[in-house]
């Protein structure tokens, strides 16, 4: 089920959001509402990479080559 959402812009913003969408060739709401995936999305995986990353300053994580990962497979040439 979608779910309405008011929110209150600048009138500049409103001007880009309407350009921008012309020149997609879309409404200003499927435009709105793609950007707003497109940025969720993005948080999402950028939260994912930091936690990866502090997982590995505290040892808990590693990673390896691919050379070492072709060692350990057998995988070598």
């Amino acid at each position: 089920m979608n779910k309405r959402v008011t929110l209150e812009m600048p009138e500049e913003m409103h001007r880009l959001l309407l350009k921008y969408a012309a020149e997609a060739g879309t409404e200003p709401d499927a435009y709105l509402l793609e950007m707003i995936e497109e940025q969720l999305e993005d948080a999402y995986f950028l939260r994912q990479a930091q936690e990866v990353l502090e997982a590995r300053a505290r040892g808990e994580s590693c990673t390896y080559s691919l050379d070492e990962v072709k060692r350990e497979l057998c995988l070598e040439d």
